[in-house]
């Protein structure tokens, strides 16, 4: 198939990159602007939530919830949202993601690694946009989450050299900080995940380490559409 053909048969994809990194000039920015720059250049569709120029407000509180809460003497965030979801009465920011999410084909997370986990303005985002009735129900998680059909890629930068998050590292198998994330988060909600991109240590690599980061990101995304998900199973992140 030739390179045009490609890019014609992508034209129809629509990618959402959840980007939270301060500094427009790190490592986070560079390989947020080169995938975009990849990505477009294939003929996709892509939009950037960068939350922190957009002051996403990471807390979830009854703020929001825009219509008359249907218990106000007793305040349950995942039951009030749930309900707002379906009564169209949630506030506009968490509606906006969420049209943003349902037309993504792929969604890509880009932040540094803080304690093992995301940014707060980032678990922010995931607490106030995954809500009951929009990506899961029950039943309707997992494999039958209200995402599925849709990618998502975790792509991340660590304070860390890749031999800390080994399983004889001080940090133990990287895999195991991904468990809640993508396990927890992304397949509960039906993503197929595919394996995170990690850019490990940054601040500790070799000059000639840091350089090759970037485009080898880019270098995956040329094919990042022929993918196979991991296996979503406790035997990749723990082992048999």
């Amino acid at each position: 198939m030739s390179p045009d053909v490609v890019k014609h048969s992508l034209g129809g994809k629509k990618v959402l990159i959840v980007y939270a990194h301060q500094e427009p000039r790190s490592l986070n920015g560079s390989l947020k602007d080169v995938a975009v720059a990849e990505l477009s250049q294939q003929g996709c569709t892509v939009t950037v939530s960068d939350l922190y120029a957009m002051n996403f407000e990471p807390r979830a509180t009854g703020k929001d919830i825009t219509g008359t809460l249907s218990n106000p003497d007793f305040f349950n965030y995942g039951v009030e949202t749930h309900k707002a979801y379906e009564k169209r009465s949630l506030s506009s920011d968490i509606i906006e993601e969420q049209k943003k999410l349902q037309e993504a084909d792929l969604v890509i997370f880009q932040f540094p690694l803080y304690w093992f986990s995301v940014p707060a303005v980032l678990k922010g985002w995931m607490d106030r946009v995954l809500c009951q009735g929009f990506a899961f129900d029950f039943p309707g998680s997992y494999d039958d989450g209200f995402l599925k059909g849709k990618l998502a890629i975790l792509s991340l930068t660590t304070g860390g050299t890749a031999s800390m998050f080994s399983k004889t590292g001080v940090n133990g198998d990287f895999r195991y900080f991904l468990w809640p994330l993508q396990h927890g988060t992304l397949h509960f909600c039906g993503f197929k995940v595919l394996a995170p991109q990690i850019s490990f240590g940054p601040e500790m690599a070799s000059e000639e380490e840091r350089k090759r980061m970037v485009p080898s990101w880019a270098q995956r995304l040329k094919t990042v559409w022929e993918e196979e998900p991991i296996p979503c199973s406790p035997p990749w992140y723990f082992g048999q």
